[in-house]
């Protein structure tokens, strides 16, 4: 009693009334998150932006205008055009052909094809990509079957525009089939009837009433395939860089590992190009969402609209043939290529063994060092992420304001860029955040630590939003009524009703940060390399029973991943059903 009446009397000495002690620590709050924010998201980029036109004499656009003068930009920006439209129109089709199957027909075991039709973007693209030129290689499965007829046969080569334009479209094509599938089932079955009834056939009415209906999703679809293409760092370094094909992302890092005494001014140049072309891609597509957005009213119909009759099996065995051919099948040649003896011998049980798999495992301790730095850096993200990410989610759900939009938009600005940009806008902000001060981030693993945080920590917080957002605001209201306080409130009522959706959020950052390349290529340095760049040096290197063998280990971990989360989420359904 007697302290609190000290202290009660030195608030009034320093003019401070108990009242006004939320408002200064609600303004501290405000303080701290738009520093924080400052710091790690909007600096780095104007820092890029200002050293694209910093020289010596100033700010300039001399780099810009050297830039556009090299016949290699242009080649590259051709290039970069033909194999992003190329893959995305790929991915259109295929995302809307399984999209109109599993939203309109009778198919079987849909839910199993969901999954099948997700795996080959979930697999990281470095990996699809190995598993194709194993497949299509000289060694793979494609060139053993062509040898049977004709011994001087070659596969098509992976290593081409066609091949990139083909893996990147198959890898990026559920994308689509997402933003599309649920559209579909939105769309009125009445209007479908009616335009039949009208004399109309199939064909007709898929022209007339479901393409129109179904072109948010579509459109919205494409555009995010197209982000995706030209973010895309791994397939066209993979493919491209040893045929001198280059995109815009593997050109900017060709110019940074380049050095020259100009080499950071214009990869920021490029960089800045880059950006703005995704920044006007990312605004296309968020306006494309909003449309679907703004038909969320309509319920989803689940039920099939076209029944395949005697069709029906052999139209699932064929889609479920196709998912195999451009996943498993693929994966299955680099396992075989990884268990070889050397490379060029035949897949004969003679020439099998497990020495590739020992040799990185064990006797290379440099890629044990990046799996321990890998799983350590994705580990720590997805705790940071998961915390952050759902406090921001929190206050954006249950005080929205101008503010809390802001915040969302700032902490999104790192992953709506492409993985490159905003990988030298880190160098950039971390090599001299101050001038004449160096902190030692640059160098040292913390900047990757750094960069997953900033790069992933709106997966978190939009899987969050959409936690939050399904449960009623009356149930914290009842719990304050009944005296629970902020802790019990949490642990009692909001975490076991969010935790399914918070930690499917938080395995998506994890698994994103563990097979990430693209940022890694740039930022690691000699002890913080990561599985990504291992992989990329072993394949450069052209030691492609190494690459292929711990790809190959990678998958395994993901499937594992994905197993363990399954069973989560079918426990989390079980107790739900069990309570009363």
């Amino acid at each position: 009693m007697i302290d609190s009446k000290k202290i009660q009397i030195a608030r009034e000495e320093v003019g401070i009334k108990p009242a006004l002690l939320p408002f200064f620590m609600k303004r501290a709050a405000i303080l701290l998150t738009v520093i924080l924010l400052v710091v790690f998201f909007i600096i780095p980029i104007a820092k890029l932006i200002y050293l694209s036109m910093q020289s010596g004499a100033g700010l300039t656009l001399t780099h810009y205008m050297e830039m556009l003068q090299q016949d290699r930009l242009w080649k590259t920006l051709k290039d970069t055009f033909v194999i992003v439209a190329g893959s995305s129109l790929l991915s259109i089709v295929l995302g809307v052909l399984s999209a109109w199957f599993m939203a309109y027909t009778d198919l079987k075991h849909k839910k199993l094809l969901h999954m099948a039709i997700l795996l080959s973007f979930i697999l990281p693209s470095y990996v699809l990509t190995l598993s194709w030129s194993s497949f299509m290689g000289t060694q793979g499965i494609v060139a053993n079957l062509l040898h049977l007829f004709n011994p001087d046969a070659k596969p098509w080569s992976m290593y081409s525009y066609g091949g990139i334009i083909f893996v990147m479209g198959i890898h990026h094509f559920p994308l689509v089939y997402l933003l599309t599938v649920d559209v579909l089932r939105k769309i009125p079955r009445d209007l479908e009837w009616a335009t039949r009834a009208s004399g109309a056939g199939r064909w007709k009415t898929f022209y007339l009433v479901t393409l129109p209906l179904s072109l948010p999703g579509l459109t919205a679809g494409g555009l995010l395939v197209f982000l995706a293409s030209l973010d895309n760092f791994g397939i066209p370094a993979f493919l491209g860089i040893p045929k001198n094909i280059s995109v815009l992302s593997t050109l900017i890092y060709e110019e940074i590992i380049g050095f020259g005494p100009s080499a950071f001014a214009r990869a920021a140049a490029l960089s800045v190009m880059l950006g703005i072309i995704a920044v006007i891609g990312t605004l296309l597509q968020w306006l494309s969402v909003k449309k679907i957005k703004a038909v969320d009213t309509v319920m989803i119909d689940n039920s099939p609209r076209h029944l395949l009759g005697k069709h029906r099996s052999w139209i699932t065995t064929t889609i479920w043939a196709f998912l195999a051919l451009i996943t498993v099948v693929p994966l299955s040649s680099m396992v075989a290529i990884s268990l070889k003896k050397a490379y060029g011998l035949p897949f004969k049980s003679v020439n099998l063994t497990l020495a590739n798999y020992h040799y990185i495992l064990l006797e290379n301790p440099k890629v044990w060092q990046s799996i321990t730095n890998s799983f350590m850096l994705s580990a720590t993200t997805l705790v940071v992420c998961l915390v952050l990410g759902s406090l921001i989610a929190y206050v954006r759900v249950r005080k929205p304001s101008w503010i809390t939009k802001t915040t969302e938009l700032a902490v999104a600005l790192p992953y709506t860029l492409p993985g490159i940009v905003f990988a030298l806008s880190m160098i950039f902000a971390w090599m001299e955040p101050i001038p004449g001060w160096n902190p030692g981030v640059y160098g040292s693993i913390r900047i990757l630590f750094i960069a997953y945080v900033c790069r992933f920590l709106i997966l978190q917080v939009r899987a969050s939003i959409t936690a939050f957002m399904q449960i009623d605001a009356s149930m914290e209201e009842a719990a304050h009524i009944f005296g629970a306080g902020f802790w019990r409130k949490w642990t009692s009522i909001l975490l076991p009703l969010l935790l399914p959706g918070l930690l499917s959020g938080a395995f998506l950052v994890f698994l994103t940060a563990f097979t990430e390349l693209t940022v890694s290529a740039l930022l690691w340095s000699t002890g913080s390399q990561t599985i990504g760049v291992t992989i990329f040096s072993f394949e450069q290197a052209g030691n492609t029973l190494y690459s292929t063998a711990l790809s190959s280990l990678i998958v395994i971990l993901i499937v594992l991943g994905m197993f363990i989360l399954h069973l989560f989420e079918k426990f989390q359904s079980k107790k739900g059903v069990q309570q009363p």
